[in-house]
């Protein structure tokens, strides 16, 4: 996830009015309780912070940008907000600043307000970051537990968000955007996910049943994702994880306007320990046939059965994998290793270890390859670095 850098008192950086749109501006400050006061309804609004803690600010807001004036007064609206003392001003300006839907982590501390540990911040960061790649990779496809499988999906998607470090009234709180629309079925799945093991927990704690993890698996809850929630509460007093969605994108289908806000407690800790070992548990082994190229090898003698790494070139959603090798195949993949020759293998991928293991293999041979595969492969292999040092 990537930081958005701010100036030295803690202000974000100015969007550019010349690329507002007014009609998304409007619809931030009617969403953080601005009202739209007088004006022509056809030409602008004037619009002023809720409440009276900042009396002397007031934003004219074009209707449309057609007017001659329009980024004029946009770029008036934009400076008034980043001189108002209302707290929303910030959060509307970040909006304006960022492009996608707004995701925002809250943890409880016990002892001072306002005030949070190192270690409480960094786990909070950790929360987030796995909640968002269990996401990702629920939005591709449905498991209980994913392990290894799909990580590089879900570091493209991190590779997207954007992160934005709170001020100092906000310690224990995070807030990223993530790409809209075209991120969005991770978020979405986020959501429905999270309302998922909400209910679940709830249904646990009242009737002891275990079977309403199992079936939110179908809506995107998978081990991950109840790890990061723990994550998320374990050492807090309450969390909480909200969502905005983009003004500029709309809310997607399905969602209407309701508000997006899931809790989490402490009290919820056990029922999350019972599913994240449940949802393990119930993800079957995978069988696959994969080629790849050979990176390392180990074995305890000259003669016998050994342990090869391969780096996954297909058939399997994982980066690399440990497989043991009878000798006469072990010699084989020695052999493809010196040549730079991929193999094609068949097994199971093991659900213990995270998936980064093949049981049970068989049929290893090797593979070719036509030339620009091959440097494709050579050059992958350069970047990685393969050797025979032990596993």
């Amino acid at each position: 996830m990537t930081g958005i850098r701010t100036s030295e008192d803690g202000a974000c950086a100015l969007p550019d009015p010349a690329t507002l749109d007014p009609a998304v501006l409007a619809t931030l400050l009617a969403r953080h309780g601005w009202v739209r006061r007088g004006g022509p309804a056809a030409r602008y609004g004037r619009w002023t912070p809720p409440g009276d803690g900042d009396p002397d600010t007031s934003l004219l807001v074009p209707a449309g940008d057609g007017f001659d004036d329009a980024v004029e007064l946009l770029a008036d609206a934009v400076t008034a907000l980043s001189r108002s003392r209302s707290p929303s001003a910030r959060s509307i300006l970040l909006a304006l600043t960022v492009p996608g839907d707004e995701i925002q982590w809250r943890r409880e501390l016990p002892g001072m307000p306002g005030a949070a540990s190192w270690e409480g911040e960094e786990r909070l960061h950790r929360a987030a970051r796995e909640m968002l790649a269990a996401a990702a990779k629920a939005g591709r496809t449905r498991a209980a537990y994913f392990g290894a499988r799909l990580d590089g999906w879900a570091g493209d998607f991190l590779e997207r968000v954007l992160v934005v470090a709170p001020g100092a009234p906000a310690a224990g709180g995070l807030s990223a955007y993530t790409p809209a629309p075209e991120g969005r079925a991770a978020t979405t799945t986020l959501v429905r996910a999270l309302e998922a093991l909400r209910d679940a927990v709830d249904y646990r704690r009242v009737s002891g049943g275990l079977d309403a993890f199992e079936n939110a698996v179908q809506t995107g809850v998978s081990r991950e994702l109840v790890e990061s929630v723990q994550q998320l509460v374990r050492g807090s007093t309450a969390a909480q994880v909200a969502v905005v969605w983009s003004a500029a994108a709309g809310t997607p289908g399905g969602f209407g306007n309701r508000r997006i806000s899931l809790d989490f407690s402490p009290g919820d800790l056990p029922a999350l320990e019972e599913a994240a070992d449940l949802l393990e548990r119930i993800e079957p082994a995978v069988r696959v046939t994969l080629v790849g190229a050979v990176v390392r090898l180990k074995r305890a003698a000259a003669a016998g059965p050994g342990t090869v790494r391969l780096k996954v070139l297909g058939g399997a959603d994982v980066a690399e994998v440990k497989v043991r090798l009878d000798d006469a195949a072990y010699r084989l993949a020695a052999g493809a290793h010196l040549t730079g020759t991929p193999v094609r293998v068949s097994g199971r991928l093991e659900r213990r270890g995270g998936f980064r293991r093949l049981g049970h293999a068989r049929g290893l041979e090797l593979c070719g390859l036509e030339d620009a595969e091959r440097e494709r492969l050579l050059k992958t292999l350069g970047e990685g670095g393969a050797d025979q040092r032990g596993i």
